[in-house]
């Protein structure tokens, strides 16, 4: 498929302020896919999630289908989800997909397979990783403290992390609450690369992709794939801001649920599985 010629518009959207406000059991009647972003929604940034949270998911399995669709590398999704969910956990019904659904997995019998990899052309990947040491260096945001590198290329996305990829979690929040670090940083190199993708990303972190390859495109693929329509579709994320990296979901005509962290996460889904119509889960 050429990514670069497809259709991209969406809709601006006003998104709830917390997750506490919408009708779930409404949502629960209408919803066939149930789709979440990873950091900061399913997990801290970086950390393995909790087995409460793996429980909660393994449960959804066997109720609805499940996705992740998530800026970090499959890596990040075998080691912060998959080592954490239950052996009873309905894989068939999981799909993954990372670097902001520039790839997706599937369980394919015995093992996670790899269905389709947009990756980046090497000059391309160059230039992302050059413009984005000179504007980091010139915005001052070329931390001389940091947990891991700053600039990492996962083939399909490039993304620069302010900290480093391995920073806790309390420097990350206390980085750039408000978003203008980053957003300044994205503007400056959507300037050089006007082809690219380029987004805020997670807490200290700008993604660079292929034209038209966000979470619009990686619910719309989810939904071609599966044969459910889009708004048909719930998306939980922490970044449902007009700038964050899981408003083009919402955009896309999801269900969007606006979460703050994991434990909002897990009472949201809590609730889910208490109005899923398959759903035999009643205690928590």
């Amino acid at each position: 498929m050429d990514v670069t010629g497809m259709e991209t518009a969406t809709t601006q959207v006003e998104i709830a302020s917390s997750w506490k406000q919408l009708d779930i059991a409404d949502m629960s009647a209408r919803a066939r896919v149930v789709a979440f972003d990873l950091d900061n929604t399913l997990a801290w940034s970086k950390t393995r999630m909790s087995e409460h949270m793996g429980f909660l998911l393994s449960q959804l399995t066997h109720s609805i289908t499940v996705a992740i669709v998530s800026g970090g590398t499959f890596e990040q999704f075998r080691d912060q989800v998959l080592a954490v969910l239950p052996e009873t956990t309905d894989n068939s019904r999981l799909h993954l997909m990372p670097t902001s659904g520039t790839r997706y997995y599937h369980w394919d019998h015995d093992a996670w397979s790899r269905v389709y990899a947009h990756n980046l052309s090497e000059a391309d990947r160059k230039s992302a990783i050059a413009s984005l040491t000179l504007h980091a260096h010139e915005l001052d945001l070329w931390e001389s403290k940091t947990w891991g590198p700053q600039i990492e290329d996962r083939g399909s996305q490039i993304t620069f992390s302010a900290l480093g990829q391995l920073a806790p979690v309390e420097a990350k929040d206390a980085w750039d609450s408000d978003n203008v670090k980053k957003n300044a940083l994205a503007a400056a190199v959507r300037v050089d690369l006007p082809h690219l993708q380029v987004r805020s990303g997670g807490s200290t972190s700008v993604d660079i992709s292929a034209k038209g390859i966000d979470k619009a495109y990686a619910v719309r693929k989810l939904g071609e794939i599966l044969g459910v329509a889009v708004p048909d579709m719930i998306f939980v994320g922490d970044r449902m801001d007009p700038q964050g990296n899981d408003y083009p979901a919402a955009c896309a005509g999801t269900m969007p649920v606006r979460v703050a962290n994991p434990d909002e996460t897990a009472a949201f889904v809590e609730e889910l599985l208490r109005s899923l119509p398959n759903s035999g889960t009643s205690a928590f």
